[in-house]
């Protein structure tokens, strides 16, 4: 599989979960899909140097989840600010 397909596959389930996990508390189906695929960059670059998860796909699941996790809490942040 072409690794960008790979990379947007993980993001999106990434962000489906991180919705879940966030009790409803996100954008919809489809902005937590798209928070996800940037929660995923976030996290690959916050958590990579940390910890190695950019090996295998649970490990890259659970780094694209914290960064959309994150990217949630900060997004949600900002709106009620607004």
């Amino acid at each position: 599989m072409h690794p960008i397909v790979y990379f947007l596959l993980i993001g999106l389930v990434a962000g489906w979960l991180a919705g879940q996990i966030m009790g409803g508390r996100g954008f919809g189906l489809v902005g937590n899909l798209l928070v996800g695929i940037v929660g995923a960059i976030l996290g690959g670059y916050l958590f990579g140097g940390i910890i190695n998860f950019a090996d295998g796909l649970v490990n890259s699941l659970v780094c694209a989840t914290l960064g959309a996790i994150l990217l949630l809490v900060v997004a949600s942040f900002i709106q009620r600010r607004g």
